[in-house]
């Protein structure tokens, strides 16, 4: 059966999920349909440029990402304590580029004085576009309609795009959020759409190794900060470098004309997750195959179930075997 969105959520525990959604049609999302032969590939680009400019306007940020031929996969992190910083009017000009909002918001963003009693409503609303602006639900909402609008246009039909709204995992600790990003980063290589990371269109490792190469990192990706330490400003608690080193390796290690071995003495960044380079191949292969919820160590789940009330955990055998 499946979770409520409620209680998959909790932003106690994780501030990091791995979304998913999925066509429901038998017409591809992007790519060449094989039954037509008609080509979508352009949808690609709407779905990574419209993921791109709503991370600008919400309060969550873009880890990684893969556009593929019927499906996406995000990793996103929610910056809720961004939300409670933003005064109301930065709230309200961020839902308006959103949505239109309401007549009060409108008459608040022109200058206009507020009664008592439209200052009431007006708070509701502002709090409510606060909650908004951070919550992951909202983000999948407006991308996904917005995707499914287009396509739909395009296709002159009506009906369901989508194969309901979006799946969601929660990424518990280190050793899940880079395995996570490292599998979602080479969804292309897996699905044979491309040989390296560098030639994956349409993913966030493919931003970052273009940035990477003048020394930079990409904006609109969450960065990242490096080696955790007591004042550690926002991002990825990893370092750029060995990530990236290990993702282009690990990539040209699973296509099928490779060996599958990766020495972990030259990579400190499995050393300090302490995940062996054998599970480290399976859970970048096979990610979503071996966990169906909540992703993390032992200790990480206990604290997640306990905060959302839930007596059964997911996954909780391959999480002790894999990442432990």
């Amino acid at each position: 059966m499946a979770i409520a969105r409620k209680r998959q959520i909790s932003l106690v525990d994780t501030k990091y999920y791995h979304c998913i959604s999925r066509c429901v049609r038998r017409a591809f999302l992007c790519g060449e349909d094989y039954f037509t032969g008609q080509s979508y590939e352009h949808r690609r680009g709407w779905v990574e440029d419209k993921l791109l400019e709503l991370a600008k306007v919400f309060c969550i940020d873009v880890c990684a990402y893969a556009v593929m031929s019927n499906h996406t996969h995000l990793v996103l992190y929610v910056d809720d304590k961004k939300a409670n910083r933003l005064n109301d009017k930065a709230i309200v000009i961020r839902w308006h580029k959103l949505c239109k909002g309401t007549l009060l918001t409108q008459k608040y963003i022109q200058g206009e004085r507020l009664s008592k009693v439209e200052l009431i409503f007006f708070n509701q609303t502002v709090k409510e576009y606060r909650e908004r602006l951070s919550n992951i639900s909202w983000f999948m909402r407006l991308l996904n309609e917005d995707i499914a609008r287009r396509a739909n246009k395009e296709d002159n039909c009506t009906g369901r795009f989508w194969e309901g709204r979006f799946s969601s995992q929660a990424l518990l600790d280190e050793a899940a959020l880079a395995a996570c990003m490292a599998y979602v980063d080479l969804n292309p290589i897996r699905a044979k759409m491309a040989n390296t990371p560098e030639e994956s269109e349409h993913t966030s490792i493919k931003q970052r190794l273009t940035y990477a190469k003048e020394g930079k990192q990409p904006k609109q990706l969450l960065r990242f900060a490096g080696m955790p330490r007591q004042i550690m400003p926002k991002g990825l608690t990893f370092e750029l470098k060995s990530y990236l080193e290990l993702v282009e390796l690990t990539g040209r290690i699973i296509r099928e004309d490779k060996r599958g071995y990766i020495d972990n003495i030259n990579f400190p960044l499995l050393e300090r997750l302490t995940i062996s380079p054998e599970n480290w191949l399976k859970l970048t292969t096979q990610f979503t195959r071996v966990f169906h919820g909540a992703v993390g160590r032992p200790i990480s789940q206990a604290s997640y179930c306990e905060n959302l009330n839930r007596k059964r955990r997911a996954n909780i055998s391959n999480c002790e075997k894999l990442l432990a």
